[in-house]
Formats: C-alpha cells, sequence, structure tokens
C-alpha cells in the first residue's frame, strides 16, 4: 500500500504544536533508553532458538544509530496526526525533518540501495536495506545522489533535502522499518549502548557491509 508522506511544515503532533519545533538532539538523548530497549528485544527475536542466528550464518546487519540529516528540526512525529493535505487523521510512518533545499541527507547504516528513483507521494525517494529485514527510507529530495544496487556506508551522502511528491516544504520524510512495518524511527537515530555492543559482538565496529534482504 502507498504511504503519503506527510510535509514538513505540516500540523504537528499535540506535543510539538506545544513547544513548536523540537530539538532533534534532545529528542535522541531523551530516547537512548527507548532504543536500547528496542535494539535488545530485537536482538533477541534474532538469536531466537527457532530461527538461524544472524552472528554467524545470514547477511551481514547494520542497524540505523545516526541522524540523516545534520542541523535540522524535528516538525512531525511519528504516529497519529492530522494530515496536512489530506485533512484526515491517518498514522504517520515516520518523521519529518526540516532542513534547506540542497542539505545534504546521509545514509544512517550501511546497507545496499533498493530502489532511488521517483516513488508515488513520497517524490525522489531511496531505500536501503541494512540486513535482518531492516530498511530506512527517504522521501521528498530534491536529488538522488545513489543508484539501486549501490553498497553505502552509514554516514555516505545519498541526496539532497528537497519538497518533491506531496510535501508543502524542504524536508526529509525518514522512516525505519523491520519486517516491512514501520517503527518509530527517533530510538534509531542515536547510536544506543546496546546498538554498540551490538557491532563489537559482529567485530563490524558499526560499520560492516550489510547485503540486501
Amino acid at each position: 500500500m502507498s504511504i503519503a508522506a506527510a510535509p514538513a511544515h505540516a500540523e504537528t503532533n499535540a506535543a510539538a504544536a506545544a513547544v513548536g519545533a523540537i530539538d532533534v538532539s534532545k529528542v535522541t538523548a531523551e530516547n537512548a533508553g527507548e532504543a536500547d530497549e528496542q535494539f535488545t528485544e530485537l536482538f533477541a527475536k534474532w538469536e531466537n532458538p527457532g530461527q538461524a542466528s544472524l552472528l554467524t550464518a545470514g547477511p551481514k546487519v547494520s542497524v540505523p544509530s545516526r541522524m540523516p540529516l545534520e542541523d535540522t528540526r524535528l516538525t512531525s512525529d511519528y504516529g497519529m496526526r492530522t494530515h496536512p493535505v489530506l485533512g484526515r487523521r491517518m498514522g504517520h510512518k515516520g518523521v519529518d525533518l526540516a532542513a534547506p533545499t540542497g542539505t545534504p541527507i546521509y545514509a544512517t547504516a550501511d546497507g545496499v540501495v533498493s530502489k532511488a528513483e521517483k516513488f508515488s507521494s513520497y517524490g525522489n525517494f531511496v531505500s536501503i536495506e541494512h540486513g535482518a529485514r531492516i530498511q530506512t527510507r527517504y522521501a521528498h529530495m530534491s536529488r538522488i545522489a545513489v543508484a539501486d544496487g549501490a553498497r553505502v556506508k552509514k554516514g555516505d551522502i545519498i541526496g539532497y533535502v528537497g519538497s518533491t511528491g506531496r510535501s508543502t516544504g524542504p524536508h526529509l520524510h525518514y522512516e525505519v522499518r523491520i519486517d516491512g512495518n514501520a517503527v518509530n524511527p527517533v530510538p534509531y537515530m542515536v547510536e544506543s549502548s546496546a546498538q554498540q555492543a551490538f557491532a563489537l559482538a559482529i567485530s563490524e565496529g558499526g560499520q560492516g557491509g550489510a547485503d540486501e534482504n
């Protein structure tokens, strides 16, 4: 099902509306504990005895663990909100990060680009596969800087902020998906201690090359 990505100058959730633009650095710091909890739960599922261990077999895994933009503001959070274009209550599958047109967008983990093209209401769109059915999505770019099948490293520039697709102003719509399901990306916008421990456990230092999964 096509997801309608939301604009940066959209009506935010109640908390954001009350305080205006949210300081992303504070949000990520406050959610470091939540990131550890979510990652630990995910790691436990990977290590379930009924499933193949990803530490000993299968593709490399790289978990999203940084901001996709620098010097940005979180203007629309993950979850239910009134869609600014469609005018009805609906789920927002990611977060909106406001920044000037042309601001570099960074891969938040190592991976393989699975799509780099115009895509529905997402506009100029990139998706990256990080192993273990983890995917990140980046929408509304002014320009795409990678191609399908390209291998990227955490911190590589993959495109530039724009306002293509269903958008009312320059911003990045950013999603994290696990097994095809959107999850709150905010806890994955900081490298938590659990993620650091996992990176050390697989001897990749958080920078291991991920295969498309």
